[in-house]
């Protein structure tokens, strides 16, 4: 299984205004990962799916679910972003999750 940052592009970044933090660690720049553009899947590539209907209960978070559905919390991104509720507080309780699966077909169609 994958993660997000794999092959994922990193740039330095230097700018002026992070000149006097950087100072203060002892640092000339640091590295960071470009922000990745997903698509979200197509109602075609939806229909190849299958998707797992959870409702939010208090205590939910995304890595649990991960955990629970691909037996891997660092896939918490992938429901987050099917769900396009970019975090758990764009959750209530209540609500329906939508997990989608199986995992490496899910990351297929994001290009990960």
């Amino acid at each position: 299984m994958t993660d997000r940052y794999l092959n994922r592009p990193t740039v330095i970044n230097d700018l002026d205004r992070y000149k006097p933090m950087l100072k203060e660690r002892g640092l000339k720049h640091v590295k960071i990962f470009t922000t990745p553009v997903f698509s979200h899947p197509t109602e075609e590539d939806i229909a190849n799916l299958n998707i797992i209907a959870h409702t939010w209960v208090i205590g939910d978070k995304y890595h649990k679910l991960a955990h629970q559905y691909y037996n891997n919390s660092q896939m918490w991104w992938v429901i987050a972003w099917f769900n396009q509720a970019p975090t758990e507080s764009h959750l209530e309780i209540g609500q329906t999750v939508y997990i989608p699966t199986p995992i490496q077909e899910v990351l297929d169609y994001y290009g990960v």
